[in-house]
């Protein structure tokens, strides 16, 4: 299951991780974010010990989505060393997002 983040543990549960990090950066009320829910749920499981996968609700949150220029949502980042390795807007596909963790992060 994808871990809840927030601007407190934002740090500690993505930057300082030393496994590589997909946030996905949501809204309850955004659809193309409730679209994509599932899949990040299916990457989460998939990925166990390989990738952490986390969610963050920028409503609840607007410290670091504002840090990171988020501008629309579903805004996915992905981290490794606590650096920015990709990132991408909107609703894309498990296979797009599958391609992003294994060219940049494993």
């Amino acid at each position: 299951m994808a871990i809840q983040v927030t601007d407190s543990n934002f740090e500690a549960e993505v930057l300082q991780c030393d496994l590589p990090v997909l946030v996905d950066f949501w809204a309850p009320w955004c659809g193309p974010c409730r679209a994509l829910g599932p899949v990040i749920e299916e990457l989460a499981g998939e990925y166990t010990g390989q990738v952490k996968i986390t969610k963050m609700n920028v409503d609840e949150n607007p410290n670091t989505p504002s840090k990171y220029g988020i501008r629309a949502i579903p805004t996915l980042i992905l981290f490794k060393g606590g650096e920015v390795l990709d990132q991408v807007t909107g609703a894309v596909s498990k296979s797009s997002i599958k391609e992003m963790i294994s060219q940049k992060a494993l």
